[in-house]
């Protein structure tokens, strides 16, 4: 009997004690319910994930469209500023990549602010600093002599703005973007050996070697041409100008036409882009110096017609698309902008353009 009163009694305590719990509890679930200001340990695990993450990987937006180089996803621009400096307008090239970044901003949603240089360093210095007191969300640079704009891109950086890239290597660039020159050196400096059979005398017009194309364009001829001893190199190099390239090339090569006078003396003419090429071939067909060839670089449409012409002496060049270059530097820059990791350098391919393959090659080029 003494048992049972005794089981009895522990059984009512472990009931006013379960009792007891449960009211604490449902209290508890109460007060976390009508007063948000008091989350609870499971509520805050539960939004442990979002806290964590960081706020620009939470608002990526997919544009929709896809990489020009690599065909992956580009992130939207939307509510973003893009200042856009370009070298000069002045050549179709030059005017593709400029507005091959100007379209892309406003295709991925974003706002273009766009200046051009007018081929003059100093103004397009100034225009940088402009730019730099806009506050845009990322800057892209096209083309110049690398130590000429150094203290000016320094400027972007110490302004915490991305900056990016065209022909443009620079310490302060996130990526740089560009034709693959160094195929565009080796490819055309082949096809030129190859052409004048491995020997003679060449005219090369160097005057931008400080601009990155030109140097590794120029570099690479040079290179392949250890492979052809009995080529030869005429000195002084030529030097081309801006502006009036084409007028001044086509004297320079007049005047050289009179010191080397005899069929074989000169084989070739090259320049690390077309325009200097145009002058050259209009003097050397003017001359009907058959025995002489021409060769540039870019895909200008007037060069273009010249190589497609059966009788000028411009005979190949190394071909880029400069639109998608500078469509491809606004991708890098809104994957940057998204928080992506994005590659130091960008490269696009190109392509050699003779007399056979002239008229597949302009559809490519056409200019958009």
């Amino acid at each position: 009997m003494k048992n049972k009163k005794t089981l009895v009694i522990f059984s009512l305590i472990f009931l006013i004690l379960f009792g007891s719990a449960c009211t604490v509890n449902d209290s508890t679930v109460g007060n976390a319910t009508s007063d948000p200001s008091n989350p609870t340990e499971q509520d805050q695990a539960a939004h442990s994930d979002d806290s964590q993450k960081p706020a620009d990987a939470i608002q990526i937006k997919d544009s929709g469209l896809k990489g020009v180089v690599d065909g992956l996803p580009v992130p939207s621009l939307e509510g973003k500023t893009i200042g856009i400096s370009v070298i000069g307008t002045q050549d179709n090239n030059d005017r593709q990549a400029f507005q091959g970044q100007i379209d892309r901003v406003k295709e991925l949603g974003g706002t273009p602010i766009a200046v051009d240089g007018e081929r003059n360093d100093q103004k397009t210095i100034a225009d940088i600093e402009n730019l730099i007191t806009q506050k845009p969300d990322a800057i892209i640079k096209y083309l110049g002599d690398t130590k000429v704009f150094t203290n000016v891109l320094k400027k972007v950086k110490d302004a915490k703005i991305p900056l990016f890239t065209i022909d443009h290597p620079s310490e302060y660039s996130n990526t740089n973007h560009m034709s693959d020159n160094y195929y565009m050196g080796e490819a055309l400096a082949r096809q030129l050996f190859e052409d004048i059979g491995g020997e003679g005398k060449v005219a090369v017009f160097n005057g931008f070697y400080g601009v990155q194309a030109c140097r590794i364009r120029y570099d690479l001829l040079k290179y392949v041409a250890q492979d052809y001893p009995k080529v030869q190199f005429i000195e002084p190099e030529l030097q081309d100008v801006i502006p009036g390239t084409i007028e001044d090339a086509r004297k320079k090569i007049q005047d050289l036409l009179l010191k080397y006078p005899q069929k074989g003396d000169l084989r070739a003419v090259w320049a690390c882009w077309d325009i200097p090429g145009i002058g050259a071939a209009q003097a050397i067909d003017a001359a009907g110096r058959k025995d002489i060839k021409v060769y540039g670089a870019d895909g200008e449409p007037a060069a273009l017609d010249l190589v497609a012409d059966p009788s000028s002496s411009f005979t190949a060049i190394a071909a880029q698309e400069p639109y998608k270059v500078g469509q491809a530097a606004v991708d890098t820059a809104a994957r940057f902008l998204a928080g992506q990791a994005v590659p130091k350098t960008v490269y696009l391919d190109a392509f050699i353009v003779t007399k056979e393959n002239v008229a597949e090659a302009r559809k490519k080029l056409e200019p958009k």
